[in-house]
């Protein structure tokens, strides 16, 4: 007998699984079907981590709207998930008379949607505050923030699935079909699966997963976004995010940095129809330079870590003008079917948001009975790093596998590494370990750690060298054994 589940959830970005968290609220069964090996191996990773004031969005936009309340209840999230967060607030730097009239049309705009500690600081200020930048005056938001994107993405989905949401990977949709009976069977590569309500929250693929369902004429373009990663070493220098001016249509170049400590150069913002190729080009890095140092002059080369790249689903319009986010059940079409379409920035502050507001369409159309037994606390891998000696101490002694460091640059203990490999979801790619432990972040990308962990990864799982994989199905590291043993 086939078996239906009340909700099942395309994608397992940071969207999908504020969806399957909030739902997990309610006796519901779900399902998550994930294209990727994990979450968050996309857009909900690949981004500055900047948790946004709201300032930054059209008056009466959903954008501006949900990320208000998104911004409001991280701290709260970030207490009940486990994940780092930090309102540090954040500063848009202007020199000319041009741009402090541009600075005072966006707090304007940001007061008008709700945001709230914004104002214009003169240049002592400014420089009191970030003593590092250039600039004469900026809008200072004090209630702008920074959060762990990977952990954030990770634990609402370890949350859900502990409130028994269930994640399948490795299952791109490739056919959805309405049934005579009014449930849905969701076609994956790997078999079919069948619900009453389904969610669209494919991220990249949301334009696809959308016609599958027949709400159709969307159109969907990629803004990649280049970045630098600059050694931890230059974090006392960025006390906080630093903006330039926006234009209408773009945020601008930034300085960032991460609750980890990293400085961020970037994005580029490039229109792009391919949405799986991550590259960064030379001009770009060139590029993210000479824009960065305008405002930040303490950029050298020598610091450079690495680059990636993101790519943000942009809906426009016939004329290529970038759209709303669109949350909308269309009863007489797909009903029973939730589309989430163009969920771009700031979809990473506004996520829960968003995942509460679709839902709250899903209770106009149905009571769904509320599960007493959720439990909202999700328990964090503990980091060794940042514990004090007597803290570290007492875990060496309850598991000496803490005494033993296996990535040098970030302090990155076996037992962490253990904890990841045996995580609530199940993954266990290269990858997967790397975004719950910060192993093969630092300064040596894992030339250190990466062999280790690997092996770690075969004797925990009984995966082979060569079966192992990276972050993608056909990313192998190994095409055989590094050292053979010669026998004697």
């Amino acid at each position: 007998m086939k078996k239906t589940y009340d909700v099942i959830i395309i994608g397992a970005g940071v969207v999908g699984s504020a969806m399957a968290r909030e739902l997990s609220r309610y006796k519901l069964d779900i399902a998550v079907l994930e294209k990727n090996l994990d979450v968050c191996f996309e857009t909900s990773s690949r981004n500055t981590g900047v948790c946004h004031g709201g300032f930054a969005y059209d008056p009466g936009s959903l954008k501006a709207r949900l990320c208000v309340e998104g911004n409001k209840m991280m701290g709260q999230l970030s207490e009940e998930l486990g994940f780092s967060f930090k309102r540090c607030g954040k500063v848009l730097v202007g020199n000319t008379d041009e741009e402090y009239e541009q600075l005072l049309r966006v707090m304007a705009q940001g007061e008008v949607n709700g945001a709230t500690g914004l104002r214009m600081i003169d240049e002592e200020e400014l420089h009191r505050l970030v003593p590092a930048v250039k600039g004469k005056f900026a809008l200072l938001s004090e209630n702008s923030g920074i959060l762990d994107p990977f952990m954030f993405t990770i634990a609402l989905a370890e949350n859900a699935a502990h409130n028994g949401a269930e994640y399948f990977f490795d299952s791109e949709v490739t056919d959805i079909r309405r049934e005579e009976d009014g449930t849905w069977t969701i076609v994956t590569v790997h078999g079919l699966f069948h619900s009453r309500w389904v969610v669209n929250a494919a991220g990249l693929g949301c334009g696809k997963v959308s016609d599958m369902l027949g709400l159709t004429g969307y159109r969907i373009v990629g803004s990649k976004d280049d970045y630098i990663i600059l050694d931890r070493r230059l974090g006392h220098l960025v006390p906080m995010p630093i903006y330039t001016v926006p234009s209408n249509t773009y945020m601008g170049i930034h300085v960032t940095i991460t609750t980890d400590g990293n400085v961020l150069l970037g994005p580029t913002a490039e229109e792009t129809d391919d949405l799986s190729y991550y590259g960064v080009e030379q001009k770009n890095l060139d590029y993210l330079y000479e824009e960065a140092v305008k405002i930040w002059p303490h950029v050298e080369r020598s610091d450079y870590i690495r680059t990636y790249s993101g790519i943000l689903p942009k809906w426009v319009d016939e004329n290529g003008r970038i759209q709303d986010f669109k949350i909308e059940i269309v009863d007489n079409v797909a009903p029973h079917a939730v589309n989430l379409v163009g969920i771009e920035s700031p979809g990473l502050t506004a996520s829960v948001a968003i995942a509460r507001y679709a839902i709250s369409m899903m209770l106009e159309r149905e009571k769904f009975e509320e599960d007493l037994s959720f439990d909202p606390i999700r328990k964090p891998i503990p980091r060794f790093e940042q514990l004090c000696p007597a803290e570290q101490a007492a875990l060496i002694a309850e598991n000496p596998d803490y005494g033993e460091i296996v990535c040098r640059c970030e302090k990155v203990t076996r037992a962490e590494i253990l904890q990841a490999i045996h995580n609530p979801l199940g993954c266990a790619t290269m990858a997967s370990v790397k975004y719950r432990t910060r192993s093969m972040m630092g300064r040596c990308q894992g030339g250190y750690c990466q062999m280790r962990i690997s092996q770690m990864l075969e004797e925990e799982t009984g995966q082979s060298e060569t079966e192992l994989v990276y972050m993608r199905k056909d990313g192998h590291p190994f095409f055989g054994k590094v050292r053979e043993e010669v026998e004697k």
